[in-house]
């Protein structure tokens, strides 16, 4: 896939309307690189003028916070700012949940001020402008899905309605689980979680989770987050359900234009 860099934008005297924030797990964990591509194929369909940072683009440092390490989390921060800084950009938008919440709400007391869209809302905002349009009868016309809603998205960030909205405009039948929306559970990855064990218990919070996206009986389990997206899935192996399905928004949409 043919992906502008940034560098080779600029070098060209041409301005992206969008950064496209690809992050770690976007680009180097495989499973998540198929929402990447996912999403890649949305902006390259729709005709939007992006770019990624490519090898310039560094972790937001989000982890690195979260596990306490603030010393580390502000040198990244400050590198990424000055990149960014560098290229006059104004708008970013990003798969993940994580680099979305520490992108928009912490970076500005570094002098980091963008304009940060998850691309839940990102793709929201592109069906209501009438730009992606669903192919009829659709490959998830009536299956029944439910949504996971990631922390950093419900809770932290109040963005509920946009991932809905993307999964109705599929045609498909959304069943809710009993914890959802600001009442949702965590997948167990979030807080920094994801890169260390967890701590002794009766059960792994992604099993818990998984077993409540199973009781309701739908056949794929949509996510807007990379970490949720591994968690999920790893707990559907656990129930050996792997007939069910673990997706990205972006990627529902991708395979339904």
């Amino acid at each position: 896939m043919h992906v502008p860099i940034m560098a080779e934008m600029l070098a060209s005297g041409e301005q992206p309307e969008v950064l496209f924030w690809v992050g770690c797990a976007g680009s180097f964990d495989q499973r998540a690189q198929k929402i990447t591509k996912a999403f890649v194929t949305i902006l390259n369909k729709v005709g939007i003028k992006y770019a990624i940072l490519g090898k310039e683009e560094m972790c937001t440092g989000d982890p690195a916070r979260r596990a306490g390490n603030e010393f580390m989390f502000q040198m990244m921060a400050y590198q990424n700012i000055q990149i960014l800084n560098g290229y006059n950009i104004k708008k970013i938008v990003t798969a993940c949940p994580h680099c979305f919440n520490i992108l928009k709400n912490e970076y500005p007391e570094l002098g980091g001020n963008y304009e940060v869209i998850h691309h839940a809302t990102f793709i929201q905002q592109l069906i209501d402008e009438g730009k992606i349009k669903m192919v009829e009868g659709g490959t998830f016309k009536g299956k029944k899905i439910t949504y996971h809603d990631s922390c950093y998205l419900g809770r932290a960030n109040n963005i509920y309605e946009a991932p809905r909205k993307v999964l109705e405009a599929l045609d498909v039948a959304l069943v809710e689980m009993k914890r959802c929306r600001s009442n949702g559970l965590c997948c167990g990855a979030g807080g920094a979680q994801m890169f260390k064990e967890e701590e002794k218990g009766d059960k792994r919070i992604n099993t818990e989770r998984t077993e409540e996206a199973l009781v309701t009986g739908a056949n794929i389990i949509a996510a807007a987050c990379p970490f949720c997206n591994t968690m999920l899935t790893d707990g559907v192996k656990t129930k050996e359900k792997e007939e069910v399905q673990v997706l990205d928004i972006a990627e529902l949409v991708a395979s339904s234009m």
